[in-house]
């Protein structure tokens, strides 16, 4: 039997940069508990890896997304929680009663649902106005005789402070608390812990942030007291000099205007390094920076490098996640889940 090939493609990831970012968002968030939205695999760096490392910083809340998401976790650390924002469907019932997490029911149906299956304590998700999951605050008679855990709303624009639904949403969902009676009310996220402690109600619930995003780039508290977490480094698979006038990549978008040394690297959108880095991307080698050149393709990028580079090299991604955001057009959400699975992954 051949032992497996070594992965041309690393994802690190800093533990205790996600621990440092957890207590940095916990003391923002003052006298709420924090927890942390761990769903899309821990926002593509690995969910198991997160829920333990958070646990032992003393985390006790966490949010999956479905109940797939909720078996693949499977038991919790001792004292730990975790809820799946989705609700439950009628498939789901049967994960959703055996106990493993507590569904977030967001509509009259699933309350329904929920009722008549006897099921226990639940969270309830209430719509303040992003008009996405949640009950409207007039239907909350449905929710009489409910043991309800935690009374959740979401921010539709948190990132943007200034934005006057921020205001609105408080106004809702205060009210919304005042009247619907649950052990605990939670309102923010990553962006909306931000906003101060009107916000913060009993738990926070932070998800990019976490994960070396930072929602409000124009905030230099968050810019500097965020760490990175994710580092991306891709093998060199050719190097090859390519003559003034020859173009390099589908398509032909880049042309040389001199002669030009090209490194050619084992990364393409099939790893979620998309193409809206074509032409626009860079790359790190020690201290030298060097652009993406032609179109980002499935399996490989062509960088334009120095002799310093040689086949066998490793390559690196800048790990400032708001720069690759502003640079791509894309999400910073985008860029970390959209991470596929060819990487040798490496917790430290």
């Amino acid at each position: 039997m051949f032992e497996s090939s070594p992965a041309a493609l690393r994802l690190t990831i800093d533990g205790d940069a996600i621990a440092a970012n957890w207590q940095w968002l916990r003391r923002r968030g003052g006298a709420a508990a924090c927890g942390a939205a761990v769903k899309a695999n821990g926002y593509g760096l690995g969910a198991a890896e997160v829920v333990a490392r958070l646990a032992r910083e003393g985390c006790r809340d966490f949010f999956v997304s479905n109940w797939a998401e909720a078996m693949a976790l499977g038991a919790m650390p001792d004292g730990a929680a975790l809820s799946v924002l989705h609700g439950v469907r009628e498939a789901d019932m049967p994960a959703a009663l055996s106990g493993i997490a507590r569904p977030v029911l967001s509509s009259a149906a699933q309350v329904a649902r929920w009722k008549a299956a006897g099921g226990g304590a639940c969270d309830v998700m209430i719509d303040t106005g992003m008009n996405r999951l949640g009950l409207r605050p007039e239907e909350a008679g449905v929710l009489d005789g409910l043991a309800i855990e935690t009374l959740l709303s979401h921010l539709a624009c948190a990132d943007e402070p200034d934005h006057p639904l921020n205001e609105r949403q408080l106004v809702a969902f205060t009210a919304a608390a005042g009247r619907i009676p649950a052990k605990r009310y939670s309102l923010a996220n990553s962006a909306g812990i931000g906003l101060g402690a009107r916000y913060a109600f009993d738990l926070t619930r932070p998800g990019l942030a976490l994960y070396g995003g930072v929602p409000v780039p124009d905030d230099e508290a968050q810019r500097h007291g965020l760490r990175p977490v994710a580092r991306i480094e891709a093998a060199v698979v050719q190097v090859r000099d390519v003559a003034p006038g020859e173009s390099v990549g589908y398509g032909a978008t880049w042309v040389a205007g001199l002669e030009s040394r090209v490194a050619i690297i084992n990364i393409g959108y099939a790893d979620g390094y998309l193409r809206a880095f074509s032409n626009a991307g860079s790359w790190r080698s020690r201290d030298a920076v060097y652009p993406v050149i032609g179109r980002v393709s499935m399996d490989l990028v062509a960088v334009q490098v120095g002799h310093d580079v040689g086949e066998g090299d490793w390559l690196a991604l800048d790990p400032d996640l708001p720069e690759a955001s502003r640079v791509s057009g894309l999400s910073q959400y985008e860029l970390l889940t959209g991470l596929g699975h060819r990487y040798q992954r490496r917790w430290t």
